[in-house]
């Protein structure tokens, strides 16, 4: 989070094994302005498509996303 990095992670009893993941998939994750902390993301990989949880986890945390990091946001702040 504090590097503009989406933190995501697999349900209970999920993997990327289980999942028939390979790690050369190109991910399409599917946001909206209403991302909360500890939301359900959808995540497709070309024809699959599995649900991940959220881990911003503190509205703070969810600023510095937003912002594209904890440096972004301080900037963006003294600047104002």
């Amino acid at each position: 989070v504090g590097m503009g990095v989406l933190p995501l992670v697999y349900k209970s009893g999920e993997n990327r094994t289980s999942l028939g993941l390979t790690g050369h998939e190109v991910f399409d994750i599917e946001l909206n302005e209403t991302l909360t902390p500890g939301v359900d993301v959808v995540v497709k990989a070309g024809d699959k498509s599995f649900v991940t949880t959220c881990r911003i986890d503190t509205p703070v945390e969810l600023e510095y996303y937003r912002n594209g990091g904890i440096l972004q946001t301080v900037l963006r702040k003294m600047m104002a």
